[in-house]
């Protein structure tokens, strides 16, 4: 399956393992709770989808790649302890409690969770003296004489030996008790995930042209050689902070990511092209509405990869410019439902103080969610522009004696400037996606390379939003055309099955 299914798969599966009966036991015991066993090529996201899991799910995550431990680390150190049985003493060997089980205890004192993900990474890379005691890990969920919490699902995750020499083979009577998914790369949905995520524009354009170049490991004369997921979205997280800062990105440094010299070299060609389309087809301007009757000549009679590159330009600050209405929108209700705390607090305390607690329980709230695992990039910045503005509104009441009824007054004021900053971006945005449409309709008519935009708009995540939550009459016409087309296209094809039906009847 890919990527997409074993996320939903093993958030299933966590969900069965938590879902408890009227007398509050897990319906499944934790015997039968077997762990996951992902298995799949490197740096296709399987890290990735567990910390997605736990923030959607809200249970904690702790995780560890465990070639980085020793057996002491896993299982802890032993000791001497006195025992007695039967009237006489033994010296007996215990052990303290393992790091990992340790920092398992540690979330759930840190954040108050008490159910959650342990995720063990490359599992069949472990050493030697360290493999009978992860294998016991798998199969009984202990360490020594230390058992993991009830509540607490084992998710664990390896490559299989063709994409690493040091894996090792798991026997029947391990595999028999874990709960094995073997995951593939697939571009369609790591191209849905790098959309969301923000990914470069010219890394989606790039692998929608050349999709081949997504995912390929090859062992030649020089050695092994390989372009990953993983390899694409950080040289996309360089590509953008250079650009911030002024600067290129090389054909080295491409190699220095995607390490199969000629895809490296391919895309740092691509990336030229790229940067020349920007300037030559003025994509700035085509959003404004106000480009050149060259430019969409130009277009017109341009190969058919260039055609895609353009599209892709466009469509690439369309996402950016729905992505920033979105969080806009998102910082927008989450004060919304800050200031309504606040106006209750404030009918029994002071407004400063109100607003300090305020700030104090959404700065709890971030500490926690880091401490389990919850928090990504953007709900972590979301909380920090959130805490942020309450900052801002408190600053605003430092110098002021203000009743209830005032305070309430400013601070509902300084909240009216972020509907106002919302409103404003969801009415430009707007307008690029209209002077896109236009310039579009102009340059290709009602034609594939039309298809393909109205549909890139549809399975993009803040494109799609954007259409959802401020409407594009464009889109909206254009959409309803290709709903048309592909229900007349199988009307007919339903009535030429009929037919054909027909006539083998009437032979027989």
């Amino acid at each position: 399956m890919n990527i997409k299914q074993a996320k939903q798969e093993i958030t299933n599966t966590l969900r069965a393992y938590l879902a408890r009966d009227d007398l509050g036991n897990y319906l499944i015991p934790a015997v039968r709770q077997r762990p996951i066993l992902l298995m799949g090529p490197p740096g296709i996201g399987k890290t990735q989808i567990m910390e997605q899991i736990a923030a959607e799910t809200g249970v904690g995550l702790v995780s560890y790649t465990i070639t980085h431990h020793t057996r002491q680390s896993a299982v802890g150190l032993p000791f001497i302890e006195k025992r007695t049985y039967g009237g006489e003493e033994f010296s007996v060997t215990e052990y303290t409690m393992s790091e990992i089980l340790a920092s398992v205890y540690r979330l759930m004192e840190r954040t108050g969770l008490r159910e959650g993900i342990l995720f063990l990474d490359e599992i069949n890379c472990v050493s030697e003296t360290l493999a009978p005691m992860m294998l016991q890990f798998l199969q009984c969920k202990t360490f020594g004489n230390q058992r993991l919490p009830e509540g607490w699902l084992i998710a664990a995750a390896g490559n299989p030996p063709e994409y690493n020499r040091s894996v090792r083979d798991f026997d029947v009577v391990t595999l028999d008790r874990v709960k094995r998914i073997d995951v593939r790369e697939d571009f369609a949905v790591w191209k849905e995930y790098a959309r969301g995520r923000g990914v470069h524009g010219a890394v989606v354009s790039y692998l929608d042209i050349k999709k081949d170049n997504f995912y390929r490991v090859e062992t030649t004369a020089e050695g092994l050689e390989f372009a990953t997921a993983r390899g694409w979205e950080d040289l996309s997280e360089l590509i953008c902070a250079y650009e911030n800062l002024g600067l290129r990105v090389s054909r080295e440094v491409v190699g220095q990511y995607i390490q199969m010299p000629r895809i490296a070299k391919d895309f740092a060609n691509y990336l030229e092209l790229y940067y020349k389309y920007q300037r030559t087809y003025h994509v700035e301007d085509i959003l404004k509405g106000t480009w050149q009757p060259i430019t969409v000549s130009e277009l017109r009679s341009a190969p058919f990869d260039e055609k895609l590159s353009v599209m892709g330009l466009v469509l690439s600050r369309l996402s950016e410019e729905a992505r920033n209405t979105r969080r806009q929108d998102a910082l927008t209700t989450a004060l919304h439902a800050a200031l309504t705390e606040f106006k209750a607090k404030i009918e029994t305390a002071e407004p400063q103080a109100a607003l300090a607690q305020l700030i104090r329980k959404r700065q709890e709230a971030q500490r926690q969610a880091g401490e389990a695992g919850q928090l990504d990039r953007e709900r972590r910045d979301l909380g920090q522009r959130e805490i942020h503005a309450l900052e801002d509104y408190r600053r605003l009441l430092a110098g002021e004696d203000a009743a209830p009824e005032a305070a309430m007054e400013l601070v509902r004021e300084q909240f009216r400037r972020e509907v106002d900053r919302r409103a404003a971006l969801g009415e430009e945005t707007g307008a690029m996606f209209a002077g896109a449409f236009r310039f579009l309709e102009e340059t290709f008519g009602d034609s594939q390379e039309l298809v393909i935009f109205v549909t890139e708009i549809t399975a993009g995540y803040d494109t799609s939003w954007f259409v959802e939550n401020f409407g594009c009459d464009a889109y909206f016409r254009h959409n309803r055309e290709l709903l048309f087309d592909d229900t007349r296209h199988r009307i007919r094809e339903e009535i030429a099955a009929a037919k054909a039906a027909e006539q083998g009847e009437g032979h027989a």
